[in-house]
């Protein structure tokens, strides 16, 4: 679909804020509401042999204060976007997401 920083400004756009990180290390703070994401896995086609499309596949995680918070539909709404489960840690709430971009 496109580069990975296509998909950066993409999300930053959803968020409404450049709280977006990927793969950050442990040091670094972050400032929330945010989504984390990072590379997967890749998924190639092929024809006769040879590679012809390849899709990346991301993690991202939203993480928000708020139970209620509207980005996890927003990120739900993206083509290629599946939920994969939600939790709650120090009173944090992650929803993770998969996404072939």
């Amino acid at each position: 679909m496109g580069l990975r920083t296509d998909l950066q400004t993409l999300l930053e756009t959803l968020l409404g804020s450049r709280n977006v990180y990927f793969q950050p290390p442990p040091s670094i703070e972050m400032k929330y509401p945010c989504i984390i994401y990072e590379l997967t896995d890749m998924d190639t086609m092929f024809a006769n042999n040879v590679p012809y499309k390849i899709e990346k596949r991301y993690s991202m995680t939203v993480i928000d204060k708020d139970p209620d918070s509207l980005i996890p539909d927003k990120i739900a709404a993206l083509p290629k976007c599946i939920f994969d489960r939600h939790f709650v840690t120090d009173n944090l709430n992650h929803n993770i997401f998969i996404i072939y971009f």
